[in-house]
């Protein structure tokens, strides 16, 4: 008991604090575009531009910046203009496209990590990079506020323009026929991500942000139809996927990313039985 309570005491420590903010923030913005990136079978969109941010934190920490997330989102925000022109050309499909611009960016990312790295443990580097770590723990005050400030912003630029990113979801032909600048919001719906992959990079690493993107849209999939109230059951998933990832994660000693994202596979097994009985009514 006497350790149960010790552990309990964490939750009042400031840095355990500010990872639990951090966390429901990226979690509630990672929730809102995936029910759109899945529709659009745009899932792996999150995965090139998440490898893209890894080779942005190469380049960052190879020119010493003391404050990486600047340079990462702008390089990310870039690719993720360049990624949705360039699977608009008829040449380069897509999935093409992504998997182009993925490859090379991890590729190179490590390439510059193994030149440049003084570091000692160059493979820890790269496993924090990549599957997360306890940076999430010690965050600064400087670093949350960033962390809200952007996420307001998400939130705020998806409730705006809720009905149109909703029209280029379901049916962008007509969406265009209306009047609505599919490709103006398209773009927006790529820089969002960016900015939300971004944000993850500290929670649950590179190679693990899609599944924060995805799995909680896919589980709300399974026993909502309307896009309000996926998108709703998606959101709410995930924060608290998110909030119980960094718990067991702050009481078992785990590896935050890898907790949250066990978190939400649990949660699609369990909505994805909840389905198969409600279709078997």
């Amino acid at each position: 008991m006497g350790a149960f309570s010790d552990k309990l005491e964490y939750l009042s420590y400031p840095f355990v604090q500010y990872a639990l903010i951090v966390g429901i923030l990226v979690a509630l913005c990672s929730s809102l575009l995936g029910v759109t990136l899945v529709l659009k079978r745009f899932s792996f969109i999150g995965d090139g531009l998440s490898h893209v941010a890894f080779g942005a934190m190469a380049i960052a920490a190879v020119l010493k910046l003391t404050n990486d997330m600047p340079l990462v989102m702008i390089i990310t925000v870039l690719s993720a203009v360049l990624l949705l022109r360039t699977g608009q050309n008829a040449r380069i499909k897509g999935d093409a496209a992504i998997a182009m611009i993925s490859v090379s960016a991890l590729a190179i990312g490590y390439l510059l990590m193994n030149i440049f790295s003084k570091s000692s443990n160059l493979s820890g580097d790269v496993c924090t990079t990549l599957f997360g770590s306890t940076s999430i723990l010690t965050l600064s005050k400087a670093e949350v506020a960033l962390c809200i400030i952007l996420s307001v912003l998400v939130v705020i630029t998806f409730i705006f323009f809720y009905n149109k990113i909703f029209a280029v979801t379901f049916d962008e032909n007509f969406a265009r026929a209306t009047g609505v600048k599919a490709g103006a919001y398209n773009l927006l719906i790529a820089i969002v991500v960016a900015v939300i992959i971004v944000l993850a990079m500290n929670l649950v690493g590179s190679l693990l942000i899609t599944a924060l993107v995805i799995f909680p849209a896919l589980s709300a999939m399974r026993v909502f139809k309307s896009f309000r109230s996926v998108t709703i059951c998606s959101a709410v998933l995930s924060v608290f996927c998110a909030l119980l990832g960094i718990i067991i994660s702050v009481f078992a000693g785990t590896p935050v990313g890898s907790t949250i994202v066990a978190a939400d596979i649990a949660a699609f097994a369990i909505f994805a039985l909840t389905g198969a009985l409600k279709r078997g009514k």
